[in-house]
């Protein structure tokens, strides 16, 4: 949260790095419209992330402040309640991990914000990296009450990266004033260039299953918006299920989670090459599900409703 099936499916699998736990979320297009079939998920009584919670960024090569602001803009709508932001918006689609804590047998609250960004424009780790190198620049981020995201950009190949993965959420030993403790990291790669059809759809035509038009990106650029999507449904996981034993569906070894129960899904009457019904700009003639700050439109993955058991999205 390996690898590519025939069908119209991409399929993320649980990954055990050392004594890290390593969780991808699964992006893929299904054979049926999930809205309509109850989906068995289940709470494994682990620990959720909860109270005020920072999410850093940590952009490794090469990104211009354009793309930068796409993706530090979609955090800081997370949690912003401007009331002048239209509906749906980003907040809108956040709320419903709030059910999640809800049912929990601890029930307690999150509040994320948008913490520091950390640039690292000249590939400190070379252009090609490992697992254990993401958790490296994971960890130059602050640790406590933190999750850290690491963004790759076009031009960085990383173990797994298309072949079997958009990204990945998971966690480490960190140090603390009072010894080590574990952090929560995120990593996601730019696929515009790599793997468009994997990790940018429905910005791009899927590399199987129905091949119709790709949609128009809110953002106008195909590798930003496709990273929205995936930091997104791995956000959505790691708040819900940080350490591997909280919110899921399946074993353990191939979790679903929160948005990556629902893959393909983005509006009402999705199916397999269709992303569902969304409103289309009537400038830009781009798609878009949500609303968020300082004018932005984002498209956003359906999360899975642990109160009614179903796939629920924006439109």
């Amino acid at each position: 949260m390996t690898s590519l099936s025939t069908s119209n499916v991409v399929l993320f699998l649980v990954v055990l790095v050392s004594s890290l736990h390593f969780s991808v979320e699964a992006r893929r297009l299904v054979a049926s419209d999930q809205t309509e079939q109850p989906l068995l998920f289940q709470y494994h009584n682990g620990p959720l992330l909860y109270g005020k919670i920072s999410v850093n960024l940590i952009w490794y090569g090469k990104f211009k402040p354009s793309q930068r602001a796409i993706v530090s803009d979609f955090v800081a709508s997370v949690a912003s309640s401007k009331p002048t932001i239209a509906q749906p918006s980003v907040a809108t689609w956040w709320k419903t991990t709030e059910k999640y804590f809800q049912l929990s047998k601890k029930p307690s609250s999150l509040a994320l914000s948008l913490g520091s960004q950390i640039l690292d424009e000249n590939y400190s780790l070379g252009k090609s990296l490992t697992n254990r190198q993401i958790v490296d620049l994971a960890s130059k981020g602050a640790q406590k009450n933190a999750i850290n995201v690491v963004l790759t950009s076009a031009d960085v190949a990383v173990d797994g990266f298309c072949s079997s993965r958009c990204g990945n959420h998971g966690s480490a030993s960190g140090s603390s004033s009072n010894g080590h403790s574990k952090f929560a990291y995120i990593w996601v790669g730019n696929s515009e260039t790599q793997c468009p059809g994997q990790c940018a759809w429905p910005f791009h035509q899927p590399i199987y299953g129905p091949q119709n038009p790709p949609l128009v990106a809110p953002n106008n650029d195909v590798g930003l918006d496709g990273m929205v999507i995936n930091l997104a449904s791995l956000l959505a996981g790691t708040v819900t299920n940080p350490f591997g034993n909280g919110y899921y569906q399946g074993p353990k070894e191939a979790q679903l989670e929160a948005a990556s129960a629902c893959p393909g899904i983005y509006g009402k009457g999705a199916y397999p090459g269709y992303a569902g019904d969304l409103p289309v700009d009537a400038t830009t003639g781009a798609s878009y599900n949500a609303h968020g700050v300082n004018g932005r439109k984002y498209l956003l993955p359906a999360m899975f409703d642990p109160s009614t058991s179903t796939c629920a999205a924006l439109t």
